[in-house]
């Protein structure tokens, strides 16, 4: 049997071309050896037509050659011919795995392009590398209990920080800081009042945000700094309930006080919320919940009423304190006192009222694009 190279840059259509003039046949002669449609040979020897098990039979028959022969040579030459789009797909791969494209684009965060160039470049753009092997930072001195911050955490972040800069506050100092916490705590005893809070933080200096969380993250919020006098907040409200809201709003609030460079939070509140582990963390839900109950204020509280919780006495206690009552159940359920399913007509929903007042993005909010 004659075969020939199988180097894979000769086409089979040039072999089948070969072959037919050595033996001065007609690509009309070889169909009707073979039994197809002139078309059939025609796509072959242009190369339209890949070269299939049946017609690799019929190829080796006609030609007295091994059916492998022709199989090798068209998957060896098909191979060649697709360079292009497998790095096309191992780059875009890539970028899948640098970041939660499919979801930034469905968010609006990223602009679409079937150009993976173009599309690399606006991902280079959106966090602020040169390079892709570069990974995606932002200074910080504390973030989710020690590990790492996953690529959809990074997006995340970065998307506020794209946004702060639309949201404009007054410049930021430890005084403006000080009469912020002041103002802040007379919105605490209503849930109506939280619609206030990122009018009170821009008077103190500080952007506030509400960005929804992507897909299979944990995020509560972040904090950082857009430079040295202007500090930022970010908070997902995973957890729709007024509890949540103000404790990571005050866990962040700490994380400012203590000019920490950023944060990426998760679990401070809520249903699996754990105890913080890093110094940044722990002296963050201090200041927290010093600012929503005072420790010894709740200790005293729990050993008066435990184990007998009640409605009345909870937001009698709130009362005397000033804050809403399901502020107190929260932190309740956070030390165990109560379990998680206790007194949830308390814990009202907060993000709609937020968002009245607040740059959103997320549960059909759009703010405007930004670069």
């Amino acid at each position: 049997m004659n075969e020939g190279p199988t180097d894979g840059l000769r086409p089979p259509g040039e072999d089948i071309r070969e072959r037919l003039e050595a033996r001065d046949w007609t690509q009309a002669d070889l169909a009707a050896i073979m039994g197809r449609d002139p078309a059939d040979i025609s796509d072959l020897v242009t190369g339209k037509r890949a070269v299939s098990l049946d017609i690799a039979k019929e190829l080796a028959a006609a030609f007295g050659t091994s059916a492998e022969y022709w199989i090798e040579l068209d998957g060896r030459y098909r191979l060649t011919q697709s360079e292009e789009v497998d790095d096309a797909i191992a780059r875009r791969a890539r970028l899948y795995a640098l970041a939660p494209v499919k979801e930034m684009v469905k968010r609006h965060w990223l602009e679409p392009s079937e150009d993976i160039a173009v599309l690399e470049e606006r991902l280079k753009r959106y966090f602020g590398i040169a390079d892709l092997d570069q990974a995606p930072s932002l200074p910080h001195a504390a973030r989710r209990k020690g590990l790492e911050a996953t690529q959809a955490e990074w997006a995340w972040v970065f998307r506020a920080r794209h946004l702060a800069n639309a949201v404009q506050a007054a410049p930021f100092s430890a005084r403006s800081f000080n009469r912020g916490l002041a103002s802040l705590r007379s919105l605490l005893p209503s849930a109506q009042e939280t619609r206030r809070a990122a009018r009170v933080l821009a008077d103190a200096g500080i952007r506030l945000l509400v960005i929804e969380q992507l897909p299979k993250t944990a995020v509560d919020g972040a904090s950082f700094w857009l430079d040295r006098k202007s500090p930022v907040i970010a908070l997902s409200i995973r957890y729709d309930r007024i509890d949540c809201f103000w404790f990571t709003l005050a866990h962040e609030l700490g994380h400012i006080a203590r000019r920490d460079a950023m944060s990426i939070d998760t679990d401070l509140a809520g249903e699996g919320a754990q105890p913080a582990e890093e110094e940044a963390e722990i002296e963050a839900n201090r200041f927290a919940g010093d600012f929503l109950i005072p420790e010894g204020s709740l200790d005293s509280f729990i050993a008066r009423t435990r184990p007998l919780y009640g409605r009345q006495k909870i937001q009698g206690f709130a009362a005397r304190l000033g804050i809403h009552p399901g502020i107190v159940v929260g932190q309740l359920q956070f030390r165990q006192e109560v379990p998680w399913s206790a007194f949830r007509p308390m814990l009202e929903k907060v993000r709609d009222t937020v968002a009245q007042s607040t740059l959103t993005d997320g549960w059909g909010h759009l703010p405007p694009a930004v670069e």
